[in-house]
């Protein structure tokens, strides 16, 4: 019988203790939204501006000097005097030229995304120790961002006014969140696509 009443006892204090311990807060934040109206990102928009605008003008020259020796190839080939010697080490030299300017968009594209990371990675580290400070003020047990990341589909659907955080954590790092027309998920700036390659016509193959 006592084993019985104590048992009993701890039954009622163990679920007295219940809602205290499972007690949850759930926050969210929107990074993009963030990121767009922190000062810092201008200047990292301009950045990457400025090292794409590097890269397409690169580009370019690449684009006009294959199309000029592309030109100078056919007419060297429609020439029946010119040895198949020349013509077949001009056809060598385009096609070199042709793997080089690939190479070169493909490079640039990843050189960017890099460079976009190494950029915003203080930025975001800013965001997360905020986050962290608001979090902890307002006793908020688990924040979660809106999405997988810039550029990607709401994960979050739906949720309580009060659970956004996101002007919070601005208002923390002495930002005055300015007010947006839509839901909040600008973007933040993101490294500028180099112009993709036209199509480079394949040389003529010499006549035998």
């Amino acid at each position: 019988m006592k084993n019985k009443f104590l048992l009993a006892v701890g039954l009622m204090f163990g679920m007295a203790t219940l809602p205290l311990k499972a007690q949850v807060k759930i926050g969210f934040i929107n990074a993009d939204y963030i990121l767009s109206q922190m000062p810092e990102a201008k200047q990292v928009e301009e950045d990457l501006k400025n090292t794409q605008k590097q890269y397409e003008t690169l580009y370019q020259g690449k684009v006009k000097e294959f199309q000029d020796k592309l030109a100078a190839f056919e007419k060297l080939n429609a020439d029946t005097k010119t040895p198949d010697i020349i013509k077949q080490d001009k056809e060598k030299e385009l096609q070199n030229l042709q793997t080089s300017i690939q190479e070169f968009q493909q490079n640039s594209q990843s050189s960017l995304q890099k460079k976009q990371a190494q950029l915003l990675q203080p930025l975001l580290k800013k965001i997360e120790e905020n986050m962290h400070a608001v979090a902890n003020e307002n006793a908020y047990t688990h924040v979660f961002n809106y999405d997988a990341g810039m550029g990607t589909a709401p994960i979050l659907l739906h949720y309580p006014t009060e659970a956004a955080i996101s002007d919070l954590v601005l208002k923390k790092m002495g930002i005055t969140p300015k007010p947006v027309s839509a839901a909040p998920t600008a973007a933040a700036p993101a490294a500028a696509k180099p112009a993709a390659a036209p199509a480079a016509a394949k040389p003529v193959a010499p006549k035998k």
